[in-house]
């Protein structure tokens, strides 16, 4: 059994899916998670996206909760996706799609939007046409990475934003009390904005949790950490559950 203890902090649906794998390894974890998805009404410049999805020449899909809430709408407004164009930062997004029969192209390394911006596939995409269009389909908010990266290469880059993440409401104390209650050694966020919650809820705490290993999910992230004075950073380079296992596993456990 692995000394790790760690707290889970994913939307509720992929903590239980990353303790089951965690679990499988012999790690333990505890789950408290620091994102809520809430869906954004339709409004008319959005559905205006929806029905012009074929136009455009690559649809970049950033999370799981945008591939299915695009799949949703998409639905919803009786629009028929095309096959091919299909591009995501990581695989699990890809295979939500993959699922309703769209050709993704995902990065085999790395799951972040600067590995997505070396894939050929995507440059191709891009040149393919005298005036190319991108839409960018994610959450509220978020890096301009991406669309600025593109627009240099003479992409028109639309958003099409469909969700907000949000902090659960949650008691005065419960992150302690998570921690603290179930002897954890190691917390574990996928993003900057989980980041940014999990520094929110800890609130007058956050000096003691600050010591704890933090596995994070990139570089950029692991910058946030260090401003926000996380101590014991380690970098899972990717989001998923293998590059977090993987970095578990590379890394020791601190002293009881």
């Amino acid at each position: 059994m692995s000394p790790w203890r760690l707290l889970l902090t994913r939307p509720e649906e992929d903590c239980a899916a990353l303790a089951q794998t965690l679990a499988d390894a012999g790690i333990a974890s505890a789950s408290l998670p620091l994102l809520v998805i809430e869906a954004l009404a339709p409004e008319p410049l959005q559905m205006q996206h929806l029905r012009t999805i074929a136009e455009v020449q690559a649809i970049i899909v950033v999370s799981k909760p945008a591939a299915r809430l695009l799949l949703d709408q998409l639905a919803q407004a009786g629009v028929t996706p095309p096959c091919a164009g299909w591009f995501t930062v990581g695989e699990a997004t890809a295979r939500i799609l993959q699922e309703h029969g769209l050709q993704v192209v995902f990065p085999e390394a790395g799951d972040d939007s600067e590995a997505l911006l070396g894939l050929p596939a995507l440059r191709e995409a891009i040149a393919a046409s005298a005036r190319p269009r991108v839409l960018i389909v994610r959450g509220l908010g978020g890096r301009e990475l991406l669309a600025e990266r593109l627009a240099e290469q003479g992409a028109s880059v639309d958003y099409l934003e469909l969700y907000r993440r949000c902090l659960p409401d949650y008691p005065t104390g419960t992150l302690a009390r998570s921690i603290d209650g179930e002897r954890l050694n190691g917390l574990v966020v996928s993003s900057g904005q989980g980041l940014e919650h999990l520094h929110r809820l800890a609130g007058a705490d956050w000096p003691r949790f600050s010591r704890l290993p933090l596995f994070v999910p990139s570089p950029r992230v692991a910058e946030q950490a260090r401003a926000l004075g996380a101590l014991d950073i380690v970098d899972c380079r990717g989001a998923s559950a293998t590059a977090l296992l993987a970095a578990v596993q590379r890394t020791a456990a601190p002293a009881p």
